[in-house]
């Protein structure tokens, strides 16, 4: 008798232990079951990577590395400049299309176009010319107070504006807008190119040559150019 009470004593204790594992595992398996999930950095769009931590990333790392617009696989950072023959610092590092972090040389993928035609106003053939028994007064042009400002559209050149400040000008063209690196949007100022590349605007006076104007934060906007 002793032992078939034991042995009920075995099998009721079994039997809790189960019951309870059970419990345990619905609780894991149900947690979670309310939240959201967090939508990939593809979805969110725009440069989800702080690109001024570009230079401090893992050298071991590996990223999605573009040669003269091509992808051409995974390379570390070092590895992807001696591809372009370039140092780690000119290359522009972020998210790509795919949401996976990419390196690229600046605007490798849209190199600078040419500059919008010089307009010249041609005399008005039905315009009297002045005589000296008839002399005419000079006209001073208004003042418009600015530039001109002009965006490129991919085709030709848009005028933004025909009086704008420098800053002004950025803020027209750029504020908002993030580009992902190898990436750039043109602009002109008068006589000046702008471009916006990953984390920063920069000018050319000659088409060619760039050098930073302005940097751009993670929420793509010039807080310093007010």
């Amino acid at each position: 008798m002793a032992l078939q009470k034991d042995n009920r004593v075995i099998i009721a204790i079994g039997a809790a232990v189960v019951i309870l594992a059970a419990v345990v595992l619905a609780l894991i398996f149900t947690g979670g079951g309310d939240k959201t999930p967090e939508a990939p950095p593809a979805s969110r769009g725009g440069l989800t990577v702080d690109l001024a931590e570009a230079p401090s990333l893992e050298p071991t790392r590996e990223l999605r590395c573009f040669v003269n617009g091509q992808f051409v696989g995974l390379a570390t950072l070092a590895a992807c400049a001696q591809k372009n023959g370039l140092a780690t610092d000119a290359l522009d590092v972020g998210l790509d299309a795919t949401g996976a972090l990419a390196a690229a040389p600046t605007a490798s993928f849209a190199p600078p176009p040419e500059a919008p035609p010089v307009l010249t106003v041609e005399p008005d053939p039905t315009t009297v010319l002045p005589s000296p028994d008839r002399p005419v007064k000079p006209v001073t042009a208004p003042s418009s107070g600015g530039t001109q400002c002009l965006r490129h559209t991919g085709d030709d050149w848009r005028v933004l504006s025909t009086g704008m400040s420098l800053n002004a000008c950025v803020q027209a063209l750029y504020a908002g807008t993030c580009v992902r690196p190898g990436e750039a949007q043109y602009g002109r100022w008068g006589d000046t190119t702008l471009r916006l590349v990953p984390r920063r605007v920069e000018q050319s006076n000659d088409n060619t040559r760039f050098r930073t104007l302005a940097e751009q934060d993670r929420n793509c906007q010039f807080t310093g150019m007010n």
